[in-house]
């Protein structure tokens, strides 16, 4: 008797895990026959499923025109490597900065190198140049006078208020024969650096954004192209005079010390010196901004 329930509870077993193997097999075959981890080949083997690529986020400061114009152009190129490029507008020349050293932002994208060194030295900061991209040539606009000739003894010349963007007009204004500076080489020059001002020239000092809807209250006016640009102004045909193509003031890509090294950040300089990129700004702004790489 005890044979045969001994017998039976093995007959037992079996089935059971028999069921259980069956089971299992089921299961596999509703999900196509594999491991979910395992893919197949045309030929029937088994090889490893692909783990997904991890999206690397950076985000970018950036004036609207043209610089979040050029980095948009980029987003799909850094796709295409994983990494997602958030691009947030600024309309000024002062939160993009606080922006990157703070850590809320990874890079910048508005300035040139003077404008860096100096806000680095007035504020303390420590961010360096990641890249140059392109050039925006200053220019001068008519206000209330048509011509440079047509400005009256005493006329009003809106310039921006921060010292290298000043300084920048001031030379350029010097070169068309306006005014001389105390020292032509001085990059940072303000109007308490003229020499000579034969025409007696009152210099009204706005931030730079400011300037284009100020156009009508003073005689001529220096504006920054992305300023212009984003007013409707075409550099190109509605400036007086323009800055010439050598501008040393190249507008970078601007991250904190230490991060110019940053895999992502090296790809965002790669897809900003791209072909594409390149043709993306001669055609789009025709001359107005300038690539250069």
């Amino acid at each position: 008797m005890k044979t045969k329930l001994l017998a039976l509870s093995l007959a037992l077993i079996l089935a059971l895990s028999l069921a259980a193997c069956g089971g299992k097999d089921g299961s596999s075959a509703s999900a196509g026959g594999q491991d979910a981890a395992d893919t197949q080949t045309s030929d029937g083997a088994q090889t490893p499923a692909e783990t997904p690529v991890e999206t690397v986020k950076i985000t970018v400061a950036a004036s609207p025109t043209p610089h979040a114009e050029i980095l948009n152009q980029c987003v799909p190129i850094l796709a295409e490597q994983g990494i997602e490029l958030v691009v947030n507008e600024y309309s000024d020349y002062v939160m993009p900065n606080l922006a990157v050293e703070d850590g809320d932002e990874d890079a910048n994208y508005f300035q040139h190198v003077p404008y860096l060194d100096d806000f680095n030295a007035e504020r303390g900061t420590h961010l360096v140049n990641a890249a140059g991209v392109h050039v925006e040539p200053m220019g001068l606009y008519a206000g209330k006078s048509a011509s440079l000739d047509a400005i009256p003894d005493g006329g009003k010349v809106a310039v921006p208020n921060d010292s290298t963007n000043e300084g920048r007009a001031l030379l350029l204004l010097e070169a068309q024969g306006l005014i001389t500076l105390k020292d032509s080489t001085k990059l940072d020059s303000t109007k308490n650096d003229i020499a000579e001002n034969p025409k007696n020239l009152e210099f009204v000092e706005l931030e730079a954004a400011n300037i284009p809807a100020n156009l009508d209250e003073v005689d001529i006016a220096a504006i920054n192209s992305n300023y212009a640009l984003g007013a409707g102004l075409n550099p190109v045909e509605d400036a007086l005079v323009i800055e010439a193509a050598d501008s040393p003031y190249v507008n970078i890509l601007t991250v904190k010390e230490g991060n110019e090294n940053n895999e992502a950040i090296l790809a965002l300089v790669e897809a900003l010196h791209s072909d594409a990129i390149r043709d993306y700004i001669n055609e789009t702004f025709g001359g107005a901004v300038v690539p250069a790489f």
